[in-house]
């Protein structure tokens, strides 16, 4: 009985205290400075598509408005940060944009996901 009961005090202080290991997630898009950088007004949409990839969130009542949302989730407590960058066009032609998303954070990740998340891809055979 004594040792059942000291398995469920390490199980419940275990679980209510954040020593779960919780795996990152990133989603969304990610964007590399150098290209949103490139932005200017007047780029058709096709150009965009190029530079940006295609948006996440391509809103169905107003076609001129692209979103490109990212999220990530990197510490124990499951917080998660949403960061959101609009792209609006007149006739097809980009107007303006504005809002943040996460540059320095997506070269960081792609140099670090074969430690952190392991190989996705089969290596190459000679």
């Amino acid at each position: 009985m004594r040792k059942l009961l000291l398995v469920l005090i390490v199980a419940v202080a275990t679980a209510g205290c954040g020593i779960v290991y919780r795996q990152p997630i990133y989603q969304g898009n990610l964007l590399e400075k150098a290209n949103v950088d490139q932005l200017q007004a007047g780029m058709g949409k096709p150009q965009v598509i190029a530079l940006l990839g295609s948006p996440s969130i391509t809103d169905p009542f107003h076609h001129d408005r692209w979103d490109y949302t990212a999220s990530q989730r990197t510490d124990r407590r499951g917080r998660t940060e949403v960061k959101n960058l609009t792209l609006w066009f007149e006739n097809d032609a980009l107007a303006r944009w504005e809002g943040d998303y996460f540059p320095e954070q997506d070269e960081e990740i792609a140099r670090n996901a074969v430690k952190q998340f392991g190989r996705n891809l089969a290596r190459e055979k000679r």
